[in-house]
């Protein structure tokens, strides 16, 4: 289906430079001036990528001759440099009104007809192809000289119409697409970006549509959108045509696959969304309109709209793509593609493909973070340009509203409710525009806006990609926004605290901070990082390290499963009825619950490994206690009540335990599915609160049983140094685990003789005690004797710089930080490093 027109037949006795159409298999990526960004592009995929699998429906672009002709013949320079000479595009009445005189002279000006006869012929020879009689469908896109370039999108300023029929209705559409070169958003966006309104043409491409109303269609990157992160790529999807998708109108699926181990063969699907996908334009079939929106069934919004082989064929397709554009343009080009899946005959298509505009054009030099004061470990460090006011304790704020969050930033300002875009007037510069979703007809407003906060929409909306560019926060996908949020309100928006942006009341204290990147000293001692969060690996990838000390298992339980992995595992066998309606509604893409457990587990770690791929990335398998395992759903069933949970039923005495091996057999299903499966074998696997080396061996050898063989395909096993017995006894765990890292918490716990969670003797707890330094000095030089590597995780260097100095004094191999304190820390190391 949709094969390219090799012949089709197009007569024109002139120059290319002259001709009123185009096949696009006759155009590519250096014909821009004559049919625009967008079937360049199309033209230079069909030509050069077909061979290598991309399927491309083909057609034919009228010229931006065609439209130079069509404007000199009828004499419309002058009446439109008449209607544009008092034009003010920051007053949104007069741009209407100069942008409504001038498509109006456009539509009542008819086409020469010479180039009526030369699309008629184009079309012709389209419907032959598919013997449909003059009638096949199509969709008719303007394609501006000026769009798609590297530093401007022009992104959906003119029209497009889909489901096009017959030579009449073609006609008519290329004539709408001639006048929509004067949308009140493109003449906005020129203004903006210094383009002459009269140095630009519009070619028109006309396409045999893909029947993706009887399927799906989405919108993908081949870079992540928020961080930059240049080795992922972003797939949105949602039913029906894929207008909806790139207007914000539907909350689509998201997935996100990690290219690098892709091109090696493995399946590196690290992260599925499901998103609301509540309605979908379809072709109204006998009906006024080309299409129409329909609600979609229950039954679909709760499942995918694509399986794994398409999302990993699509992904496949955008690396081919950044590729060859990479290569055409000289320098590394991430691409902002659309597609589609064709009902009928069930392939994938690519409708479009263009570059990115916003995380290519920014500097690799400055690390920008903003950090919502009083949140907890978000940014690096104190910043000058801090907001100075009371800080609030925002950890026990809860937001209003929450949605995908887009760009890192924070924005504040007082909320402007605003559901028609006819009532854009009324907003104010520096308001936070909050509406159910943009258009392109929302422009003039969205540049003077402090952040966006829309109920519908996904990271690849209108409204996310035109905020990523004019470089304010944007939080897309709310569902209640417009409700919750007044007109006048004081509300502070943060996209940096993850992919979940929220909203708060008031406007709370932040700081921005800027990090130079260049000329950072480089030291003996490796720094790494603590990452819990999957949501922020990518944005912390960014900061200076050499991997990552300590990936935690406990958040990703916490917050995305949420339940015991043993209730999942005997579902049906709950007793709480209220916990088993909970993980029904959480598992409801799954029969087998325990997948569930396996499948998020390996998405959180494999986000992580891939953000920090091919550095280490060292896993500690679950820490809960007894008590954090009861609060988990269902969880109260198998677990039992300790006295002292601390130092009681946790780590590796847990794993080997018939209590609970079944649920330890899941936590290594998901490590060798981001082995095995996602090809992320830079992760490095860790056992905590290992009593004796005999333990070790049994954990070992539990895991082996899961199919985890230490030495097997690269595979290391770390064993946390956080009890005395791991210092006294460490040339004997050296003989089991290939590697130690300190957790000074507990160590410090443990030696001290004090619970670390007693406010009575919390005044005693200091890891820069001597006794706890003698300690680890110790641990140190007999690991390093027997040659295995020993680093720290736990809090102490992050918090005192002269416990940083100590370590690096001692020898010690990595020191794991929190995110915040990399850069401080760094410095302090590099100085003792140069002092000796």
């Amino acid at each position: 289906m949709l094969e390219i027109l090799d012949n089709q037949e197009i007569s024109r006795s002139v120059s290319k430079e002259q001709a009123f159409v185009l096949p696009l298999n006759e155009v590519g990526i250096a014909d821009i001036p004559l049919v625009g960004g967008k079937n360049a592009s199309l033209g230079e995929m069909i030509q050069q990528l077909r061979r290598k699998g991309v399927k491309v429906p083909t057609g034919f672009a009228t010229t931006a001759y065609a439209y130079k002709y069509f404007i000199s013949a009828a004499g419309l320079e002058t009446k439109l440099r008449e209607i544009f000479a008092d034009l003010d595009v920051e007053d949104v009445p007069n741009l209407r009104q100069c942008g409504k005189k001038a498509r109006l002279l456009m539509l009542q000006t008819p086409f020469p007809v010479e180039l009526q006869e030369a699309i008629a012929q184009a079309y012709r020879s389209l419907c032959q192809q598919y013997d449909a009689e003059m009638d096949t469908d199509v969709a008719v896109r303007s394609s501006a000289t000026a769009e798609d370039l590297p530093d401007a999108s022009f992104a959906g300023q003119q029209e497009t119409y889909l489901n096009v029929h017959g030579l009449e209705a073609v006609l008519e559409a290329c004539h709408k697409c001639f006048a929509s070169i004067f949308t009140d958003r493109a003449i906005s966006y020129r203004q903006i970006k210094g383009f002459d309104h009269f140095n630009v043409a519009l070619s028109v491409g006309v396409q045999k549509m893909v029947r993706s109303d009887l399927a799906s269609s989405g919108v993908m990157f081949s870079i992540d959108t928020e961080t930059g992160f240049k080795d992922a790529a972003l797939i949105t999807a949602a039913y029906g045509l894929g207008e909806n998708v790139v207007q914000g109108a539907v909350n689509p699926d998201e997935y996100l696959v990690f290219k690098p181990t892709l091109k090696q063969g493995y399946r590196p699907i690290i992260r599925k969304s499901l998103g609301s996908k509540e309605i979908k334009m379809v072709y109204d079939l006998g009906g006024s309109k080309l299409t129409k929106n329909i609600s979609v069934a229950p039954s679909e919004r709760s499942v995918f709209a694509l399986n794994d082989e398409e999302i990993l064929q699509l992904a496949n397709w955008a690396c081919i793509i950044e590729e060859h554009y990479s290569q055409v343009r000289g320098t590394y080009t991430p691409m902002d593609i659309e597609w589609a899946k064709d009902g009928i005959s069930n392939e994938l298509f690519i409708v479009q493909a263009r570059p990115e505009t916003v995380q290519s054009q920014k500097t690799g030099n400055i690390l920008r973070t903003y950090r919502l004061l009083g949140t907890g470990d978000r940014g690096l460090g104190t910043g000058k340009d801090s907001i100075q006011s009371p800080i609030p304790d925002t950890q026990s704020l809860v937001p209003l509203v929450t949605g995908r969050s887009v760009g890192e930033m924070i924005g504040q300002g007082k909320a402007r409710v605003i559901l028609d875009v006819h009532q854009i007037n009324q907003f104010q510069a520096g308001e936070i525009l909050v509406t159910n979703r943009t258009d392109p007809d929302w422009e003039p407003i969205m540049k003077r806006a402090s952040a966006i906060v829309t109920n519908a929409g996904g990271r690849t909306c209108h409204a996310a990609i035109i905020a990523r560019e004019l470089g304010i926060p944007a939080i897309v996908g709310c569902g209640n926004a417009t409700t919750i949020l007044k007109t006048g309100q004081e509300i502070t928006v943060s996209c940096a605290e993850g992919e979940t942006g929220k909203v708060y009341s008031g406007l709370l204290p932040f700081e921005i901070q800027e990090l130079p990147l260049e000329k950072l000293p480089h030291t003996h001692t490796q720094i790494m990082m603590n990452v819990g969060n999957p949501e922020e690996a990518f944005g912390f990838a960014a900061i200076p390290n050499d991997g990552v000390g300590l990936a935690r298992m406990e958040f990703i339980i916490a917050n995305h499963i949420k339940a015991h992995p043993l209730a999942l595992i005997h579902f049906d066998e709950l007793e709480d009825e209220l916990a088993k309606y909970k993980i029904a509604e959480l598992t409801t893409q799954y029969e087998n619950k325990a997948q569930f457990f396996v499948d998020k587990i390996a998405e959180g770690i494999g986000t992580i490994a891939a953000a920090f791929y091919p550095k280490p990335v060292i896993v500690r398998l679950s820490d809960f206690k007894s008590n954090e395992y009861a609060n988990l759903l269902g969880g109260k069933q198998f677990e039992p009540e300790e006295e002292n949970p601390m130092i009681g039923w946790r780590g590796a005495s847990r794993y080997y335990d018939q209590r609970y091996r079944e649920g330890f057999a899941l936590e290594c299903q998901a490590m060798k599915q981001v082995r095995d499966r996602m090809g992320l074998t830079n992760i490095i696997l860790m056992i905590p609160f290992c009593r004796t080396p005999e333990e070790g061996r049994r954990v070992l050898a539990e895991m082996a049983n899961n199919g985890l063989v230490r030495g097997e395909n690269g595979l290391q096993v770390y064993v946390m140094c956080e009890l005395p017995s791991n210092v006294i006894l460490a040339d004997e765990f050296a003989q089991v685990f290939d590697g130690f890292s300190i957790g000074s918490n507990d160590l410090t716990q443990l030696t001290l003789g004090l619970d670390r969670d007693s406010e009575l003797v919390a005044h005693l707890f200091d890891e820069r005690n001597q006794a706890v330094k003698r300690t680890i000095a110790t641990a140190i030089q007999t690991v390093k004797q027997h040659g295995r590597k020993i680093g720290i995780c736990g809090q102490a260097p992050s918090d005192y710089p002269e416990f940083a100095r100590f370590l690096v004094q001692e020898g010690i191999d990595s020191i794991s930080l929190n995110p915040d304190s990399v850069l401080k820390t760094l410095l302090e190391i590099a100085n003792a490093e140069a002092r000796g």
